[in-house]
């Protein structure tokens, strides 16, 4: 093997790889690394393994310098690593020692236990969704079917009639049946095939902000965090903005009108969506300041007739994980009471 394949099998992998110097120097990281520390390594080359982890890591630091003259290798289990801006990540990290051209060298394997987890956990969604997206189907066929007969037999009784007061409960049955109708309809999601075209995503989530202000008052404090760099993606527009206007809409509700509504996009490195791993993704982030999303339903959240409003549906979210998985995308969220963040993410091409 050449050393340009080495290079591509170690930008590929998920788990993030540091080589270090007998002087505990970082030499050496992977892309995986990079997005970990949210440092280049170009910014990193040179700098101590101390001055990357900082302070707070500093039993892992320990035992990493109390362990340098020891020959075999060593892992710490379901550590807690301490990253920037008050962030936190459970790991298993792997070191080991390792002698390139007679320098002893410093090998670690940092694994995400989260982002592990958090795959699994996609999966498994992805997989209810379907089933219960199957289930849906085949129930909207045995209600739809009687539903016309009902409104076919009220239009009939209703030409039949000859009080025409009577008329208003035939009136009644067909209005009902047209709801319900629509109604199943609704539940099923979208059935029409994206029409993809060229589109920036900060126009679309403009779009959403213009619609949410003139329904807001004075009291919500709208906020944008743009990444500029994001590229032209390929997306329905008319979806995307349902997507997205369904989360804005539940958070201004959340909000009650009066509190913090923040539309914030991100790229993320090395991200892995539906199953697929993709070098780069583009994050649309909607975050409130609401009281957070109920713990009885947070599991649940986007199956349809779930929600936490009294006079919600529970459709909209169930629709939009529809809308953004045809896009090869997903919608994920973390919620505390004060902060609650929706993310829609697909895939840059």
């Amino acid at each position: 093997m050449n050393t340009e394949l080495f290079a591509m099998i170690l930008d590929y992998q998920t788990t993030s790889i540091l080589i270090l110097n007998a002087n505990f120097q970082v030499e050496y990281m992977n892309p995986a690394a990079e997005e970990l520390f949210s440092v280049s390594q170009q910014r990193a080359a040179d700098d101590s393994i101390s001055s990357l982890m900082g302070a707070e890591n500093a039993q892992l630091l320990n035992r990493l310098h109390e362990n340098f003259d020891d020959q075999g290798a060593w892992t710490e289990r379901e550590h807690i690593l301490k990253l920037t801006q008050d962030k936190e990540v459970t790991i298993n990290c792997t070191v080991n020692q390792i002698t390139l051209a007679d320098q002893k060298k410093v090998l670690i394997e940092i694994i995400p236990l989260d982002r592990h987890l958090k795959i699994i956990k996609e999966g498994h969604v992805l997989k209810e969704h379907q089933a219960t997206r199957t289930m849906l189907r085949g129930m909207a066929h045995e209600i739809k079917n009687p539903l016309g007969g009902l409104r076919g037999a009220a239009q009939l009784l209703e030409g039949e009639l000859e009080d025409r007061e009577l008329t208003e409960y035939t009136e009644i049955i067909i209005k009902e049946a047209d709801r319900l109708h629509k109604l199943v309809d609704r539940m099923l999601g979208p059935n029409n095939v994206p029409n993809k075209a060229a589109h920036n995503i900060h126009e679309v989530l403009h779009h959403v902000y213009r619609v949410l202000s003139t329904k807001s008052n004075d009291k919500v404090n709208f906020r944008i965090d743009y990444d500029p760099s994001i590229p032209l993606l390929h997306f329905d527009r008319d979806m995307l903005v349902q997507a997205v206007l369904n989360i804005a809409g539940n958070a201004l509700k959340a909000i009650e009108h009066q509190g913090d509504l923040i539309f914030k996009t991100r790229v993320l490195l090395r991200h892995t969506l539906n199953g697929t791993l993709y070098k780069m993704v583009a994050c649309m982030s909607i975050i409130d300041s609401g009281p957070g999303v109920p713990d009885e339903i947070a599991t649940k959240i986007f199956f349809p007739m779930v929600s936490g409003q009294t006079e919600g549906s529970g459709l909209g979210l169930a629709i939009s994980q529809m809308l953004i998985n045809q896009h090869g995308g997903l919608i994920e969220f973390d919620s505390i009471p004060g902060r609650t963040e929706f993310r829609v993410m697909l895939p840059i091409e």
